[in-house]
């Protein structure tokens, strides 16, 4: 079954393009062609090779990596022969950047100059980031942690809250890469049956890579049925899909720590969530956010192995005091082991679930509503929730899990593969040549090697992949992987021998995913050596751009 093709709204089951990056993929060949012959690489208009780059994730070591590597491209003359941009994570906040810009390729010194000042200057305002997140609480029917992050974490490493959508920038961009945002399905990644959990996100449509199965990006998150718009949410902006790309910075359990954290204001964080109560004779509104202050002290007591009685006592006498001695927690006191720490975890879950819905029985009020919901996205781990717009479609190719549920969660594609190889190995995109840049925190091999596994796995062509066991802890800059009748991939790790000599830890170090936004030296020294990597490898990347016109040119 193949739906009607790009009607306004209507999901599109195919393995195809979209019409629309079609009719570009034909005219950026134009601009590769031209970019070729600057190059003295003697190609025919049918040998154009499809040359996609890839950003791996990793916070906002990807974001500026990524931007120094596309400012070396384009001096190198470069720049112009990638057809496709794709990224994870923190390589999706510079594209989302550079993006803002009309055609910023032909004019990346500019565009880097105002990018840097950008984002090794003020934060937002808590103020505004606080009037975000309400601002997504009420707009749509899903709020999620995503929304959280978005508000109060991304903002802090991107210093904007972009508003803008995905689907109205694409006719400013003739003359830049095509780009893809990559995700992956929460459900589909735990699912045994190892279906497709590939997500990405174009200005023209989202939808499952390998799958085949797509809708319209300015509808994604709308409710469907049978194919069709049932009811509408407004597209997503900007910074929300920095968010949905960006938020697996760390493990799940530094994460909790930290949005825990993040809510309560303590240590490094300046600003509360919650507003801060000292007079014992507030009104009950006041004592409600008491309540949910010690709820988040008892979580971060708990992560941090420390005895939580004290706060769970307060908790359980402001609310008898709200209710007039009438309240009763389901959960009892209980003298938890936290030296069993999953289980102490558990607990909390529970018990901070048991909190909000008492409390959500005594208040109404607007600010409230949001607190109660991040904590209960915080217990039940909530990232990424949209409506799922396959529900009860009549078509025996796509997975029955896909066409049963309601709704899907979307998370941060690193968690599963931290570099976005999937998109770009459909096979109707046609790639020949990859430029993998890997930004990822230790292991600079796993993203490629862990490609080369799942493509095994599930019959893609993909290079063998065979790493010198001496270069895992002293990687060189430039790595080839070819195959029969697979595209070539070219492997860039970050931090090296060649850029960092001896100092590839003390690099890495000074660059951990999980720490405060970048000063503006920082920032330049970080762009400098992802520069060198390009740079210092310009005719390698020549000799193997011209490879691949040659293998096209004889198939």
């Amino acid at each position: 079954m193949s739906v009607c093709l790009h009607c306004s709204g209507k999901v599109r089951i195919a393995h195809s393009l979209h019409t629309k990056e079609d009719e570009f993929v034909i005219e950026r060949r134009k601009t590769v062609f031209q970019s070729l012959q600057k190059l003295n690489i003697n190609c025919s208009e049918d040998a154009v090779p499809h040359v996609a780059l890839l950003g791996s994730g990793g916070g906002q070591r990807a974001m500026v990596g990524l931007l120094g590597s596309l400012v070396q491209l384009d001096k190198a003359g470069l720049l112009d022969c990638i057809l496709y941009l794709s990224g994870v994570s923190g390589s999706t906040w510079c594209m989302a950047s550079l993006y803002q810009e009309p055609d910023w390729s032909t004019k990346l010194e500019t565009v880097k100059d105002q990018s840097i000042r950008r984002i090794s200057g003020p934060r937002v305002s808590w103020e505004d980031a606080f009037a975000k997140l309400k601002k997504y609480y009420y707009e749509k029917d899903h709020f999620s942690l995503t929304d959280v992050w978005a508000a109060m974490v991304v903002t802090e490493y991107v210093k904007e809250i972009d508003e803008g959508k995905l689907s109205d920038q694409w006719d400013q961009h003739n003359k830049d890469p095509f780009p893809i945002y990559t995700v992956i399905d929460k459900q589909c990644k735990q699912c045994k049956d190892e279906e497709d959990p590939w997500f990405e996100i174009s200005p023209h449509e989202a939808g499952y890579s390998l799958t085949g199965a797509f809708v319209e990006t300015s509808s994604f998150g709308s409710q469907f049925d049978n194919g069709s718009k049932k009811k509408p949410q407004d597209e997503m902006d900007m910074l929300y899909l920095q968010a949905l790309c960006g938020s697996a910075l760390a493990d799940e359990d530094e994460i909790k720590k930290f949005l825990w954290q993040k809510i309560n204001g303590d240590a490094e964080f300046e600003d509360s969530l919650l507003p801060k109560v000292v007079n014992p004779n507030a009104p009950p509104a006041e004592k409600g956010y008491q309540v949910l202050m010690d709820l988040v002290d008892m979580n971060l007591a708990v992560f941090n192995g420390k005895d939580p009685s004290a706060l769970d006592k307060s908790i359980r006498n402001t609310l008898n005091e709200l209710s007039g001695g009438k309240s009763q927690l389901i959960f009892p006191i209980e003298k938890l082991n936290l030296k069993d720490k999953e289980a102490a975890v558990r607990y909390m879950n529970e018990h901070t679930e048991d909190v909000c819905k008492n409390l959500s029985h005594r208040f109404s009020l607007w600010d409230f509503d949001v607190w109660i919901s991040i904590c209960r996205c915080m217990v039940q781990w909530i990232w990424g929730r949209k409506y799922d717009f396959l529900q009860n479609m009549n078509d025996e190719t796509l997975p029955s899990t896909l066409l049963e549920s309601e709704m899907r969660d979307y998370e941060d594609a690193g968690l599963l593969l931290n570099s976005p190889y999937f998109p770009v190995l459909r096979k109707e995109r046609n790639i020949d040549l990859i430029i993998s840049l890997d930004f990822s925190e230790g292991d600079p091999f796993m993203t490629v090697r862990e490609a080369a596994a799942m493509c095994r796995k599930r019959k893609i062509p993909f290079p063998e992949v065979n790493i010198p066991s001496e270069d895992v802890k002293k990687p060189k800059d430039f790595y080839v992987f070819k195959g029969t009748n697979t595209p070539t991939v070219i492997h860039i790790p970050l931090f090296n021998v060649v850029n960092c000599g001896d100092d590839i830890e003390t690099w890495r170090n000074k660059y951990l995913t999980l720490k405060g936004p970048y000063s503006a030296e920082k920032i330049t020294d970080l762009m400098e050596v992802a520069g060198k990597n390009i740079s210092n490898n310009r005719e390698k990347l020549l000799e193997q751009i011209g490879a691949a016109v040659r293998q096209k040119g004889h198939n």
